[in-house]
């Protein structure tokens, strides 16, 4: 009798670690769905809340633009961002990614943080940084030096750039209560690794005309960190974040139906 449970247990732990992986989709590029992304300008209001009925605060607004170019007869996605704060930009960024993988090619990042501003480049394909014009490469520093590792890590490997996270997701096949294992990485961050997002429910948001919008709710949660995003079923397009900062801080980001151009 002993071992017959000892048998049946051993048979409940293998079928529920292949529900499991069954259940977690590891996305890469034969997976995703490119002809899904959307080409065109989209704009998010991006603001906090510290508590969560608190005054609105922060207030930003976010631009994305993606288009679809050829360069040296190669397709290739180019992603474009600009987030103003208040009467100024404060940070900007191109990406440019192959157009059958979502590989990441190039990532130019410019932020002006306390009235200095600093520019990035990470080339992918030539293996270069440079920051404000200097070989990143070159710097010795501990921070110089895992800054190195994780770059040159995510220059050998498949993976995703998490600053397009929302043009991401609009890529995925999603389906109720599926997990993507998401191999991001963040230029000048640590090396990439997987990121796991489940969609957790179905929702619907209200729009224009009474309209409502069917959505897919995709959940990443970490300690101190809750990420629920609201993407539509039609358009698969990120219309909504709230993310919950250690059950104190709140950010939203909302996609504004009209744009004033």
């Amino acid at each position: 009798m002993k071992n017959y449970f000892y048998v049946v247990s051993l048979i409940l732990v293998s079928s529920m670690s292949f529900a499991q992986k069954k259940d977690t989709l590891y996305v890469n590029p034969e997976n995703i769905k490119m002809s899904r992304l959307k080409e065109g300008k989209s704009v998010y209001l991006v603001y906090f809340r510290m508590q969560k009925e608190a005054t609105r605060t922060m207030t930003q607004f976010w631009t994305r633009e993606v288009k679809r170019k050829t360069e040296g007869g190669r397709s290739i996605i180019e992603i474009d961002q600009y987030w103003e704060d208040k009467d100024s930009i404060v940070h900007t960024a191109k990406s440019r990614c192959d157009a059958r993988t979502f590989k990441p090619l190039y990532h130019e990042s410019w932020w002006k943080r306390n009235g200095k501003a600093s520019l990035s480049v990470y080339n992918y394909e030539t293996r270069q940084i440079t920051i404000d014009g200097n070989d990143a490469l070159k710097d010795t520093s501990a921070k110089g030096r895992q800054l190195t590792a994780g770059f040159l890590k995510a220059a050998d490997t498949d993976h995703l750039n998490w600053h397009l996270d929302l043009e991401v997701f609009s890529t995925l096949p999603l389906s109720l209560h599926k997990t993507y294992a998401i191999p991001f990485y963040e230029a000048g961050y640590k090396e990439p690794e997987n990121i796991f997002y489940t969609v957790s429910g179905e929702g619907e948001l209200n729009g224009y005309d009474n309209g409502k919008t069917a959505c897919w709710i995709l959940v990443h949660e970490e300690p101190g960190n809750k990420e629920k995003f609201w993407i539509s079923k039609k358009t698969q397009e990120v219309l909504k974040l709230e993310q919950e900062v250690n059950g104190k801080m709140y950010r939203y980001k909302i996609k504004l139906g009209f744009s004033d151009e």
